[in-house]
């Protein structure tokens, strides 16, 4: 194989390694991209601390609601009982019962309205711990299928770069350094000569310069500076 086949051949490693890269790094942020995951996390817990303040609150509904009732149920005995008999004291005492119900009435409705709420806190709670656990699932499959294919890559890259490293252990150092120069500058050194044109840059290169590249000579384009080769 003639220089400019070497260098060509040489590119075409070049050009699969970063294909397979570029697959690398892919796999590699699916892999590690489980921000739907933590959001649904972090989102659950927010849910169920909110759960837990409107349960508090239902709670402390509920034992201000029986403490009322409790009132109530005392004075009603007094009421009642026939041992109160100042009839200023009887006024007074179903003036604060029907005080008492006001609030316990107003209280009942709180405490519905708590209830209300922590039902369906439970429900959106419930219906984010399903996603959680669907989003979970998906993971450890996307996990499952990705860490194979990422040894695969991994395998091929280092075996692409041993077979790079002999190839360009066989190039002359100065061609060497100058198609690496040219891969930085332009990202593809080695181009195709056809119909007399370079594909790189597509203008006409001259007879004397495309057949040297052709007898395998490191020809340059005069206007790209790319390196010319033909099968």
């Amino acid at each position: 194989m003639n220089l400019a086949g070497q260098l060509y051949k040489l590119q075409q490693l070049d050009l699969e390694l970063q294909k397979k890269q570029q697959e690398l790094t892919d796999v590699e942020n699916q892999l590690s991209d489980n921000k739907p995951l933590v959001a649904a996390e972090a989102r659950l817990a927010s849910q169920k601390e909110q759960l837990a303040d409107a349960r508090k609150k239902q709670k402390s509904s509920e034992w201000e609601l029986e403490d009322l009732q409790e009132k109530i149920r005392q004075i009603d005995g007094k009421l009642y009982s026939g041992k109160t008999k100042d009839p200023k004291e009887l006024v007074n005492l179903e003036k604060e019962v029907k005080g008492l119900k006001n609030q316990t009435t107003t209280k009942e409705d709180i405490l519905l309205g708590s209830m209300s709420l922590v039902e369906e806190m439970e429900a959106t709670a419930r219906t984010t711990a399903g996603e959680l656990e669907r989003l979970k699932e998906e993971w450890e499959q996307l996990q499952e299928t990705l860490r194979p294919r990422k040894s695969e890559i991994e395998i091929a890259l280092s075996e692409l770069k041993g077979e790079r490293s002999r190839l360009a252990d066989q190039i002359d150092s100065e061609a060497f350094n100058i198609y690496e120069r040219i891969r930085l500058a332009r990202g593809q050194a080695v181009v195709k000569v056809e119909r007399g044109r370079c594909l790189g840059c597509h203008i006409t290169v001259p007879t004397s310069q495309w057949q040297k590249a052709k007898a395998g000579d490191l020809i340059q384009c005069n206007n790209c500076s790319r390196i010319l080769y033909l099968e």
